[in-house]
């Protein structure tokens, strides 16, 4: 990158910002990745000095770069819903354009809870921070917003119509940084550069596919966002579809932003949506034992920490094919995992032997230790029998890294304008109509609420929606 750019954090004292955004930011500086010339603004309520802001990202100050890094940090107290902070914030932003002598990137990325993008995307069109300063430079203006990207199908398209009024669909990032993780994207390499694979990915050979995405902390100090979100909107509606559209879209035509992007949203739109009266069949919701008694969370909470479903993608190559997911807090274990299960065929001249259980599963590690393993079938030594064993790829051990971290891609694709890791407006509402169809089922009492052990893989009636299919969970 050769441009300066100005970054505008919404929300720069909050957990991700601390977390993630600034640590990713800080990583490209040391790697050369950001120009000479750049601006990074934290807008918040907190009343802090700029050496006070500065100095409560503490996790860096050992580091011999961070001292010249911080140059680069500026500060503005506002609040989302007062215009003086905003006006503030024109002036301080003109000061850079002046500084730079012409009008610069302007990236406003929104770091806070859902219920400030409405106040903020308002004043950014009112005070016109949004158009840039001038002469035709909003083309060079950006807005990023984090998940969740609305409750349900209404309040997506509330906001999108908000943004419509504001921005262009060129200049929208709607941010899911499983998107950038290195795993993910090499789904597609993988999957199309080898013709061993994409011969059989379809449902004369896959028998079904699981994902899971398990965490064992808890709801930690987020009780206030997370007791009116729940994991279905927190990480459904967002990584795991993307993780399942991932597997069922068919070959894009063409390596482009919008070669992806519609492959993608087609794997989206053949979900089939559960009808709202039978999500008790296909759906299991739980939450953890002490869940109710986690900061901040209502006390008679119905809110899920677990989620599990089934789900069928009908777009030709993947029809009748189940996907099983499951996602939750306080599991047994820090788990992101794809498995591809093949259909176990036990040929003629292994009858008499007998064939292990399971056959052939490609296994796709989104974290941790990044990776793609393959399980198959070999004689075992000293007899003429059967087992299971694995073929491992481990991107650590290949490469020596773990790949990029995935807030520095997505930060990194924001500045340069590429979106082909980010949410399209008809991606984003087929997925929030399969997330309100099951939301709808819940409210209707289509669904009851399980209760589970901390360090658990969830409630027992998980186990069973799949394995009254006559199938069961991978443990890995």
């Amino acid at each position: 990158m050769q441009s300066p750019f100005v970054l505008v954090i919404f929300g720069a004292t909050g957990d991700l910002a601390h977390k993630k955004l600034i640590p990713a930011l800080f990583a490209m500086y040391k790697q050369k990745q950001l120009p000479q010339d750049f601006f990074i603004v934290g807008f918040a309520r907190r009343d802090l000095q700029q050496e006070e802001f500065a100095a409560s990202f503490d996790l860096h100050q050992a580091d011999t770069q961070w001292s010249s890094f911080i140059k680069h940090l500026y500060y503005q107290q506002g609040s989302f819903g007062e215009e003086d902070g905003y006006q503030q914030l024109v002036k301080k932003l003109a000061q850079f354009d002046g500084q730079m002598g012409a009008c610069i990137t302007r990236v406003f990325y929104l770091a806070t809870p859902p219920e400030h993008y409405e106040h903020i995307l308002n004043f950014l069109k009112e005070t016109k921070l949004s158009e840039g300063c001038g002469q035709g430079s909003s083309k060079w203006t950006r807005i990023a917003i984090e998940k969740p990207f609305g409750k349900d199908l209404e309040t997506a398209k509330m906001l999108d119509n908000k943004l419509a009024q504001i921005f262009e669909e060129r200049q929208i990032f709607r941010v899911d940084h499983y998107l950038g993780k290195e795993t993910v994207q090499n789904m597609i390499v993988f999957r199309f550069a080898n013709s061993i694979f994409e011969p059989i990915w379809n449902n004369e050979y896959i028998d079904h596919v699981q994902i899971t995405l398990a965490e064992k902390s808890g709801i930690e100090k987020r009780g206030k966002f997370f007791d009116g979100v729940g994991i279905l909107r927190d990480v459904g509606q967002n990584h795991i579809l993307q993780l399942l559209a991932s597997v069922a879209m068919d070959m894009p035509k063409s390596f482009s932003k919008e070669g992806v992007r519609d492959a993608r949203c087609s794997a989206i739109q053949s979900l089939q949506c559960i009808d709202p009266k039978n999500v008790g069949n296909y759906v299991v919701r739980g939450q953890y034992d002490k869940y109710l008694l986690e900061q901040d969370v209502n006390p008679n909470s119905q809110t899920e920490t677990f989620v599990a479903f089934k789900a069928f993608v009908q777009n030709g190559r993947f029809d009748n094919v189940p996907f099983y997911v499951r996602a939750g807090k306080q599991m047994e274990k820090n788990e992101v995992t794809i498995s591809v299960v093949f259909k176990q065929t036990c040929h003629l001249l292994f009858k008499e032997i007998g064939c292990p259980e399971e056959g052939n599963i490609l296994t796709f590690r989104i974290q941790p230790d990044e990776g793609i393993s393959i399980q198959f079938i070999a004689k075992t030594p000293g007899e003429m029998g059967l087992g299971a064993t694995q073929m491992n790829f481990s991107y650590a051990q290949q490469f020596g890294t773990s790949g990029q971290d995935a807030y520095q891609k997505v930060l990194l694709d924001i500045f340069m304008g590429d979106q082909m890791l980010f949410n399209r407006s008809d991606e984003l509402e087929s997925s929030w109509q399969f997330i309100t169809n099951i939301l709808k089922g819940w409210e209707q009492d289509e669904g009851k609420l399980y209760k589970y052990k901390e360090g658990t893989w969830g409630p027992e009636k998980a186990q069973e929606l799949i394995e009254k299919d006559g199938r069961k969970w991978i443990e890995s």
